[in-house]
């Protein structure tokens, strides 16, 4: 028997013994944990909907948010992913099933993205909406850029890279400073801001989040900000972390006037040494997006996918119904 609940006070999560236990095991990724959501909460305006699924001592559970009258995946732009998560061993049809179900009566629009697939994900979520009775449209909505590293050492990785970036290297690579720092420092914070606002970047979407992040982070030992510098001037910054045997990059930029220079590609090599051969990562992360330089440092490509799914007995859905039919129409011719 699953039964389903919903908490919009995360502090209400740590109530359940086995659920706080679930949650303070070594997450795969920063955006499986409790202190994620957290921040997405506190710094981003999202009103949540924790649902939580039981089944005896077992226990998935989903973040979500509420928006006006539809349901989304607790995720904004910070985002690679969201997933569901299980305990060891659970009967996870069936918790979705039941998810999928007792969904109809907290909203009749869900939003889910941006969802991966590589362990049926996706697809096992799309399923249990449609038994659920929902009308459901997956479709990919991004990609995901990722280096799997194979055991190699960084100068291996690097003799298979583009000979123009090698190149690019080799001349301008000792024109720049480069530091790493794994611990959270306000003045290298600050560097990294400065280089954000002079660099081709739109305006950050919650600069206290990312902080706060960065913070944790660095409290943890995960961090790895990379800042470049030419005559102790930073024009490039890099915030990476590391967890799991995976390196994820989560923001980088340069500004506008050190481009000759190309900083950020020296940048991203000593981050890529630092984390190959000292970190013994098996995996870079680059997040989501298809940005061209991007395939320079990574090797494979994964699709990331979005649930819009409606309860058609909704009159108001109809419309979005019938344009989500037309487009998926068109993808398939």
């Amino acid at each position: 028997m699953v039964s389903v609940v919903y908490h919009d006070d995360l502090k209400e999560v740590q109530d359940d013994a086995a659920l706080a236990a679930l949650l303070a095991e070594p997450a795969a990724a920063p955006f499986d944990r409790l202190e994620w959501w957290c921040a997405l909460v506190d710094e981003c305006d999202l009103f949540p909907l924790i649902a939580v699924m039981r089944k005896g001592d077992q226990r998935g559970v989903m973040a979500l948010h509420r928006q006006q009258r539809r349901i989304h995946a607790l995720a904004n732009w910070y985002s690679f992913r969201v997933r569901p998560i299980f305990t060891h061993g659970a009967d996870q049809g069936a918790m979705l099933n039941e998810l999928a179900r007792d969904l109809a009566g907290e909203a009749p629009h869900l939003v889910l993205s941006p969802l991966p697939d590589e362990n049926g994900e996706a697809s096992a979520l799309a399923a249990a909406l449609r038994r659920g009775g929902w009308t459901v449209f997956l479709s990919p909505c991004d990609v995901n850029h990722i280096l799997p590293v194979k055991g190699r050492s960084y100068a291996d990785y690097m003799a298979t890279r583009p000979g123009q970036l090698r190149t690019t290297l080799k001349r301008k690579g000792g024109k720049i400073r480069v530091s790493i720092e794994t611990a959270f420092d306000p003045a290298s914070w600050e560097a990294y801001e400065n280089v954000y606002a002079q660099s081709w970047k739109p305006h950050e979407g919650s600069p206290a989040f990312l902080r706060r992040f960065a913070e944790a982070e660095g409290a943890a030992g995960r961090l790895r900000l990379g800042i470049a510098r030419v005559d102790d001037n930073p024009v490039a910054a890099q915030f990476w972390t590391v967890e799991g045997g995976t390196a994820f990059i989560h923001k980088l930029a340069h500004t506008e006037a050190s481009k000759p220079l190309s900083p950020g590609t020296t940048l991203t090599a000593a981050l890529m040494e630092q984390v190959i051969d000292r970190d013994c990562v098996s995996l870079v992360d680059f997040g989501t997006g298809d940005d061209p330089y991007k395939r320079d440092w990574m090797e494979a490509v994964r699709p990331r996918y979005r649930i819009e799914a409606f309860r058609a007995a909704w009159p108001q859905n109809w419309p979005a119904i019938a344009r989500n039919t037309l487009r998926s129409l068109a993808r398939r011719g």
